[in-house]
C-alpha cells in the first residue's frame, strides 16, 4: 500500500496549510474530484519518473510554479483525495507509421502495469459503471486516453484494438491525417480530412469520448458536424478567449457549441494561457476561465482539465495537485453554490461519461 497523508482525518490542518477556510476543504473532500487531463506518463517514459514515489517539490520550484514536471504522483493523488484521473498518452509527432501502434501498446501496458501493482488503491476504468465500482471499493478511478489521434491514423481498424482507452484527443501540436492543430497557422484553413471524419465516426461507434482540445477551429466544428447531436463532445484542457485571447484558447461560439450538445470543457492550469497579467496567472485566473465558460455555456459546461506534468508552468499558488482545494475556496468567495462547485469538480465530466459509455 502506498503511504500518504489522509487529510480526511484533520481537514482543519490542511486548510491551515493552504491558508483557506476549512469549509472549502470540507466541501472539496465531500466532492468527487476528477482531472480530465494528466500527462505524468510522459516523464515515466522519457526520464524514468516513478509515479509510486512521493516527489516533494523544492521551495524554489514552488516559487516558479513547478515548471514542466513533478506535479503529480500516486501518493499525491491519494493525498489530494482524487476520485479519478485521466492518464494521457501523448503521441510522438515524428514516429514512423509502422512503429506507432506497437509503441502505443507499450505505453498502455506501462500504465496498466502500474495500476495493477497498486490495485488496492487505483483501478483502471473505461465506463461510468466501472467508475462507480472503483469508487465503491475506495479506489482512484483511472482512465487511459490518447493525446493525438495520429497514433492510430494508419488504419481505422486499429480503433477496435484499444478497448483499454476511453478517449482520444483528435490532434495534438502537429498536423496529421486527421486534421490540423490550432498551433499550426499554416494550415488554419483546413478542417478535418475525409479520414478524420471517418475517424470520428468510428470513435462514436466504439463509444469513445471525442476530445476537441488542440484542434483548429474549422476542424473543431467539422468534428461536431460528424457527431450525432445526442453524443456530447469534450474539450479536456483549454483556456477561453473571452478571458485571454491567445491561440491556445477557444472562443465563445466553441463554448456554446459544446454546451448545446451536453458536453463539458476542462479549464487548463497553464499560467501562460490564463492571462498576460501576473495576477491572472493564479487560482483566481483559473476560476476566471471557469466563470466565463459558465457565463456562455452554463454551469454544466465547466470542469477541471489541469494538464499537470504536460510541460506547463503552474500558477505559483497551485504548485501541485495537493493545492486544489484553493480552487474551491476561490469559487466559494464568488458565492458559487455547492451544487455548481461539485459539478465543476467532477459531476459534469461523469455525466458525459455516463452518456457516452455507461457500461
Amino acid at each position: 500500500m502506498l503511504e500518504y497523508r489522509d487529510h480526511r482525518h484533520n481537514p482543519e490542518a490542511w486548510a491551515q496549510h493552504l491558508g483557506i477556510d476549512p469549509d472549502a476543504v470540507r466541501l472539496y473532500l465531500d466532492s468527487e474530484v476528477i482531472d480530465l487531463h494528466t500527462d505524468s506518463y510522459i516523464w515515466k517514459r522519457v526520464a524514468g519518473y516513478r509515479l509510486e514515489q512521493h516527489h516533494r517539490l523544492k521551495p524554489w520550484l514552488k516559487r516558479w510554479g513547478a515548471p514542466f514536471a513533478g506535479q503529480v504522483d500516486f501518493p499525491r493523488c491519494l493525498e489530494a483525495q482524487m476520485a479519478g484521473l485521466v492518464w494521457d498518452i501523448p503521441t510522438h509527432p515524428l514516429r514512423r507509421t509502422a512503429e506507432k501502434h506497437g509503441r502505443l501498446r507499450e505505453n498502455i501496458a506501462m500504465i496498466l502495469a502500474d495500476l495493477k501493482r497498486h490495485s488496492a488503491q487505483f483501478e483502471h476504468v473505461v465506463s461510468y459503471a466501472d467508475y462507480r465500482r472503483a469508487r465503491a471499493a475506495g479506489k482512484v478511478a483511472s482512465w487511459i486516453s490518447i493525446q493525438g489521434g495520429q497514433a492510430l491514423d494508419h488504419n481505422l481498424h486499429d480503433l477496435a484494438r484499444i478497448p483499454e482507452v476511453h478517449r482520444i484527443t483528435l490532434v495534438h501540436f502537429t498536423r496529421s491525417r486527421i486534421g490540423a492543430s490550432n498551433f499550426d497557422k499554416l494550415h488554419a484553413h483546413e478542417g478535418l480530412s475525409s479520414f478524420g471524419k471517418a475517424f470520428v465516426e468510428r470513435m462514436v461507434e466504439f463509444k469513445m469520448l471525442v476530445d476537441l482540445a488542440h484542434i483548429n477551429r474549422r476542424g473543431f466544428f467539422d468534428a461536431l458536424d460528424v457527431m450525432p447531436p445526442d453524443v456530447p463532445p469534450i474539450v479536456t484542457h483549454t483556456g477561453v478567449k473571452g478571458v485571454y485571447d491567445i491561440w491556445r484558447n477557444i472562443d465563445d461560439a466553441q463554448i456554446r457549441a459544446v454546451a448545446e450538445r451536453g458536453g463539458t470543457i476542462g479549464a487548463i492550469y497553464e499560467a501562460n494561457f490564463l492571462s498576460q497579467r501576473r495576477a491572472g496567472q493564479s487560482v483566481v485566473g483559473i476560476v476566471d476561465h471557469l466563470a466565463h465558460i459558465i457565463q456562455i455555456g452554463g454551469e454544466d459546461a465547466a470542469s477541471l482539465g489541469s494538464d499537470y506534468d504536460g510541460l506547463i508552468r503552474l500558477p505559483k499558488d497551485l504548485p501541485d495537485i495537493t493545492y486544489q482545494p484553493r480552487l474551491v475556496a476561490e469559487m466559494s468567495k464568488r458565492g458559487w453554490s455547492e451544487t455548481r462547485i461539485r459539478k465543476i469538480l467532477g459531476l459534469n465530466f461523469l455525466r458525459v461519461v455516463q452518456a457516452v459509455r455507461p457500461d
